[in-house]
């Protein structure tokens, strides 16, 4: 499973860092046109992703979660070699769209993964297995960057189509969905309904922030996605753009790598949700820094750091889910959760595609921060209100 979050992180991640430009090659159009398409064409995917993932979610846990991540591999590779071969804007937006329908390899992976996992270690084995994901991130946008300025976009589509195609027989020969019991509570083996589902998670304030602040750090996280490389051409020039752009991109994925499991372990013992916090402060305070950035090596210092900061907050959400969700539902929930990770998703790209477009690039970075630290007081007064306080003292250490 790892080496699958590795080709199919690594294959979506080559193709971000120039996708404003493609769009950008496909005729004479203003700054302020391809900014805004840059956004809207970023965040269609995850519109869709948005409404099919609690479905996909749902169809995992009642038919099995293997059928849901070959389906998703092959779908996100059919559509990403079908873009190679777009030429206006209208039909990339429409393959980015379908993407959308298709995709969630990696969420259904972690659903795969967390249903086998103890709830004790959950966090160390999240984070480990991010860090395939993590690792693909971290080489994919270095390596479209150069695939594309050696080929162009479009042979550069093509051939990240294959590796996402790989991943998906790896799935299919690899990996066997085992049945295996890690739990003697009887609810985990329960069946519940939509329904039940719903009223289970908002019976769990603090579960219900996680899963609600799902959207507020994606929306932050996105907000410099889609502009990003027009970013790096403004402060370092169009030599070489795409490469530097991905080397932009990958500065956040290496310290992503290096503190994903670190983070995770010590969730694991002190507390998912006392980390979280920590972690949502540091990415508030290490993003501002990016508006008064005047040349790509402060912009690649502040991104590495960024990504030691925010490296944990995916698995850090995901083990609290799993500690907190019975088994039997985790897909579901997981889905739920991706689905406010995509609503996120959508509103970042264009949020952030038109705060550039109107008071410039530097904005973005300011509003972001404001973000990630709003994000991180919302979850301290939750996480202080059901289980901090002294009347819940109790429950402290609870993970």
């Amino acid at each position: 499973m790892w080496f699958a979050n590795f080709f199919v992180s690594g294959s979506m991640t080559m193709v971000i860092p120039f996708i404003s430009l493609y769009i950008d090659s496909m005729g004479n159009f203003s700054d302020s046109y391809v900014q805004t398409w840059s956004g809207l064409t970023f965040a269609v995917t995850f519109i869709a992703a948005f409404i099919f993932s609690p479905i996909w979610g749902r169809i995992g846990d009642k038919y099995g979660r293997k059928k849901i991540l070959i389906i998703s591999a092959f779908g996100i590779g059919l559509s990403v070699f079908l873009m190679g071969f777009a030429t206006s804007v209208w039909q990339l937006f429409l393959l980015r769209l379908f993407m959308g329908i298709v995709t969630g390899f990696i969420p259904m992976s972690q659903a795969f993964i967390a249903v086998q996992t103890p709830k004790e270690v959950a966090g160390k084995v999240l984070g480990t297995l991010q860090t395939g994901g993590i690792t693909g991130a971290l080489m994919g946008p270095m390596l479209g960057g150069a695939l594309a300025d050696i080929f162009g976009y479009s042979s550069t589509f093509k051939w990240v189509s294959i590796t996402i195609f790989i991943s998906g027989f790896l799935v299919m020969f690899g990996i066997k969905e085992l049945q295996i019991t890690i739990s003697n509570d009887k609810n985990d083996f329960k069946s519940y309904s939509s329904k039940e589902v719903l009223q289970h998670i908002i019976r769990k304030p603090v579960l219900l922030v996680v899963m609600l602040l799902s959207t507020l750090v994606q929306i932050a996280h996105f907000s410099i996605q889609p502009i990003l490389s027009l970013f790096v051409a403004e402060i370092h020039g169009t030599v070489n753009i795409a490469f530097f752009a991905g080397l932009a991109f990958s500065a956040a994925g290496l310290g992503n790598l290096l503190m994903s499991r670190r983070w995770g372990k010590i969730g694991d013992r002190v507390g998912y949700i006392k980390i979280l916090i920590i972690l949502l402060f540091m990415a508030g305070i290490v993003y501002f820094p990016g508006a008064f950035v005047t040349n790509i090596w402060q912009l690649v210092v502040l991104r590495f750091l960024l990504g030691v900061s925010i490296g944990g907050i995916v698995p850090l959400r995901i083990a609290y889910i799993r500690q907190e969700a019975p088994l039997s539902m985790q897909g579901e929930v997981l889905g739920y959760n991706t689905s406010l990770r995509f609503l996120g998703n959508i509103i970042g790209p264009a949020l952030g595609g038109l705060v550039a477009a109107t008071w410039g690039f530097s904005s973005v970075f300011v509003i972001t921060s404001v973000l990630l630290i709003l994000s991180g007081v919302i979850m301290l007064v939750a996480w202080y209100k059901g289980e901090g306080s002294p009347k819940h003292a109790h429950s402290f250490s609870s993970r």
